[in-house]
């Protein structure tokens, strides 16, 4: 009589086994789709000028994946997909940035600071004035500021559409002068907008615009009619003049040498976080970073942001449409910046009286 205790492990291993196979038949599935989408796109959103060469470049490698995989799946034909997957890498990574394109007005000039010790002379700051969103009159000034007199950092996010996807952007505050406005953004060519498939794949340029509050926040809920937020970080000023340092450390940089902007790797928060890093912050990868609609929620979890109010409220009360609508553009800025930051949780201490102590611990931080 033969026993059938020895068969059921021998059963388990094997229903395990064909489990890990499946797993990694598939991972090696996704792996590979993956790479030959990648490849694709990147052929397709490659520097040859002409768009229908791009267009049957990149079909045809698909054609020719397709088929290597699924019809002739032979050694040589998977070695030769190979090696041109591996030219396309190397032709991709070639791709370089470029200082010459036919700029869009809002981003024709890099800005450039100048450091002698505590003054710093940024050029190329921009101080638009938007009629509409492609209506706007011309001017780039030169600003001198120092950094003895740099106080706080205020935090931006402006959403185009509910959801967790926002741009942030920062404005570093100083006591006698009006507050420098940061945004990290692509440089779009004449005629060219935002697409964030392409934006992974070469197509802008990365710049940092320095500029008026007047102009950046108010093109932005006046006439883009996008919903913006700002809220004072919790940041000591010396941890602000080494945040500020490293903006301008990088506009000097990009002044010199163009770079890519990439949405996963090269955008706003995630710089916003690399600086902070920099400037003392300590943390690891968090989704929000990179889901940036809820980056204020991140903020708030730990501390970056006040949190003497619930999270809602402070919410609710840092949304400063309602006030950048009703203040005229034609205020200086200094006068523009003061107004959008009445009521404000840690500006408006009169309202927020308990903010005054909380401010008096970070900067004695």
């Amino acid at each position: 009589m033969k026993s059938t205790h020895s068969s059921q492990p021998q059963g388990k291993r094997s229903f395990f086994g064909r489990v890990v196979v499946l797993a990694l038949k598939t991972l090696r599935f996704l792996v590979l789709a993956l790479a030959g989408i990648w490849a694709t796109l990147a052929l397709y959103y490659s520097n040859i000028p002409w768009e229908w060469a791009r267009l049957a470049l990149a079909v045809t490698f698909a054609g020719f994946g397709i088929y290597t995989f699924c019809l002739n799946k032979t050694r040589k034909m998977r070695i030769a997909y190979a090696v041109v997957f591996l030219v396309v890498v190397a032709y991709f990574i070639w791709i370089p940035a470029k200082m010459d394109r036919d700029w869009r007005p809002e981003v024709a000039v890099l800005p450039r600071a100048y450091i002698d010790g505590d003054n710093v002379r940024i050029t190329g700051v921009r101080s638009f004035t938007f009629r509409d969103r492609d209506d706007f009159d011309e001017h780039y000034k030169e600003i001198e500021v120092s950094l003895d007199d740099l106080t706080s950092v205020d935090l931006f996010i402006s959403y185009w559409m509910p959801g967790p996807v926002a741009h942030t952007f920062v404005s570093f505050n100083f006591e006698n002068s009006a507050p420098v406005c940061i945004s990290i953004e692509t440089r779009p060519e004449v005629g060219q907008g935002f697409d964030p498939l392409a934006s992974m794949f070469k197509q802008f340029e990365l710049i940092y615009v320095v500029g008026d509050e007047r102009d950046l926040i108010h093109l932005r809920t006046n006439h883009r009619d996008e919903e913006v937020f700002l809220y004072k970080l919790k940041t000591p000023p010396a941890a602000a003049r080494l945040l500020f340092l490293e903006y301008l450390r990088r506009i000097n940089e990009l002044a010199e040498n163009p770079e890519w902007y990439h949405l996963l790797k090269q955008n706003c928060s995630l710089n916003i976080v690399r600086y902070k890093n920099v400037a003392g912050r300590e943390g690891s990868f968090d989704i929000r970073h990179l889901l940036n609609g809820w980056i204020d929620r991140y903020f708030y979890d730990t501390e970056m942001i006040y949190t003497t109010l619930p999270f809602e409220e402070m919410r609710e009360v840092s949304h400063i449409n309602k006030v950048t609508k009703a203040t005229s553009v034609s205020l200086g800025p200094e006068e523009y910046s003061r107004l959008i930051r009445t009521g404000l949780p840690g500006h408006d201490l009169e309202k927020f009286p308990e903010f005054r102590r909380v401010d008096s611990a970070v900067a004695a931080d």
